[in-house]
């Protein structure tokens, strides 16, 4: 793959000047809370949307962070002698992170030239506080309706939505050894670097592996294993990971045009090449966490689709966010690409081809979501399948290993067993009952999650009732006892019949079992 239309980049092996760059940076305020303070919320927002005119606006003074701003996220020259107090320039020229622009560039030392960054450096705030720096390809920062700033082949992106959801709904528990397969700026690498003590990046792209490089040396990271290569391709036979996640290029398209989002696979088989192809890569008890999109095809359940990815030995949770029909779906990517700026012929043309690709498909529309593996030595492994394009609250991670943790409970507990067990509802569950004004009892009662998924499930009367007292004081068996007593039921009979509903309650986050 060439690259000889993108600027050359930093040299990756120059920790020095990245850790003296690194310093400069954090010494003017160049950090996510410095920008929030110096550009304010609007302006600070229009950056991640790629709109860069607020920003311009705000840092029309000469204050040395506002020299960076328009240096780094900007874009913009900025004169020697601004920033020659502020960063290490020379160091910075040499290696490759600045260049000088003007008229007479060549000439070393002119105190009156400009100078210009050579890469994209946004400050990123870590999930402990951390001051990080995301390195990307200059004006793809993010990609976004305003288009990405290189339409090259093997351009490299920022951090985008898809990349903090990912980060968001990953387990982070101490691990031995991560894989982020097809890294990227690196951002995913960057946060496994802080629970993992070995870390395996991979990626087709070369340029992606060198920017990988600089985002973790510029954060203050450790290293990673970078390997060149398609999806597992460059791992070791035999080699296993605690955690594998992956932001892959999983737009469906007619064609690979762009590296960092179409998988150049057909339809959605790179998502499900990368799914069945984690079982093997998982150490036992170990996750696997993709970012992945769907084909909904004509006469096919999504589901019995997605539930024939999972490979075997594999608990799977698999959460469909959003569906679009494929009109949408083209033109989301298509201004994705910036090409609803350009030429109009070419840009109908290129839609007309995904809709041909689709058609010949059979596909009506595409879905988009999350998928969580879990490697278990379980007989019969658990797959739960939800669509949930709600709100949640991120980070979601421990709610994630959580959710498997309560599949093993399950898994383990028959229905005799679950109503011994002492069962305590979830905290910040509230109840929302929804019937015709005066009616003597509500048609429907709703129990909803103000944490985590923010679920909400329908209950009847005894599920409800259950749940309201269920304080972990007594066995369910005997709540249930009770129940029937005051409804005038037959307590064998109710026996028999809740434990499904127990279940449900206790899989979906809303009842937690606890030592009687």
């Amino acid at each position: 793959m060439s690259d000889s239309s993108l600027p050359a980049l930093p040299a990756s092996d120059r920790h020095d000047v990245a850790a003296r760059l690194r310093e400069a940076l954090l010494g003017a305020s160049f950090t996510a809370d410095g920008l929030l303070e110096l550009l304010g919320a609007p302006a600070y927002a229009a950056l991640a949307r790629s709109e860069t005119v607020p920003a311009l606006r705000a840092t029309r003074g000469d204050t040395p962070l506002e020299a960076l701003v328009r240096l780094f996220l900007l874009q913009q020259p900025v004169p020697h002698a601004r920033v020659a107090g502020v960063l290490p320039v020379d160091a910075c020229l040499e290696s490759g992170w600045l260049v000088r622009v003007g008229a007479n560039p060549a000439a070393s030392g002119d105190p009156g030239d400009d100078v210009a960054a050579t890469v994209d450096v946004r400050p990123y705030g870590g999930p402990a506080g951390e001051d990080w720096f995301i390195v990307s390809d200059l004006g793809c920062a993010v990609g976004g309706a305003g288009g990405i700033g290189s339409k090259d082949q093997g351009v490299v992106l920022g951090v985008g939505g898809a990349s903090t959801t990912l980060a968001g709904i990953t387990v982070r528990t101490p691990v031995s050894s991560a894989l982020d397969l097809g890294t990227g700026s690196g951002i995913q690498a960057l946060h496994a670097a802080q629970h993992a003590t070995r870390v395996t990046a991979t990626d087709l792209n070369p340029r992606a592996l060198h920017i990988t490089a600089l985002t973790l040396a510029l954060s203050g990271a450790p290293a990673a294993d970078l390997r060149e290569g398609s999806l597992f391709e460059p791992l070791r036979n035999g080699e296993t990971y605690d955690l594998i996640v992956s932001n892959p290029p999983f737009v469906i398209s007619p064609g690979a045009r762009l590296t960092y989002r179409d998988g150049g696979m057909g339809g959605d088989d790179l998502c499900r090449s990368i799914v069945q192809g984690a079982g093997e890569r998982l150490s036992e008890g170990g996750f696997a966490q993709f970012l992945a999109n769907w084909q909904h095809v004509e006469g096919e359940d999504w589901q019995d689709r997605l539930r024939s990815w999972v490979p075997r030995g594999c608990d799977a949770w698999i959460v469909q966010r959003e569906v679009q029909d494929v009109s949408q779906y083209a033109e989301l990517w298509l201004r994705d690409a910036g090409d609803h700026r350009g030429d109009a012929v070419q840009y109908q043309a290129r839609y007309d081809a995904w809709l041909d690709e689709f058609e010949a498909r059979k596909v009506k529309a595409v879905g988009f979501g999350w998928i969580t593996l879990r490697k278990t030595s379980a007989a019969v492994p658990a797959i739960t399948m939800e669509e949930w394009p709600h709100p949640v609250e991120q980070p979601l991670g421990e709610t994630v290993r959580v959710h498997f943790d309560r599949l093993d409970y399950l898994r383990a507990n028959d229905d005799a067993a679950l109503l011994e067990a002492h069962f305590r509802l979830v905290a910040e569950i509230v109840q929302e009952q929804i019937g015709m004004p005066g009616a003597e009892d509500p048609e429907h009662v709703v129990l909803r999650q103000h944490r985590g998924m923010r679920r909400a499930t329908q209950v009847d009367t005894v599920g409800a009732g259950f749940a309201g007292v269920c304080d972990g004081s007594l066995s369910a068996g005997r709540i249930l006892d009770a129940i029937a007593q005051l409804m005038g039921e037959d307590p064998v009979l109710l026996r028999d019949r809740t434990p499904a509903q127990i279940r449900l309650l206790v899989e979906q986050g809303f009842l937690e079992p606890t030592r009687s």
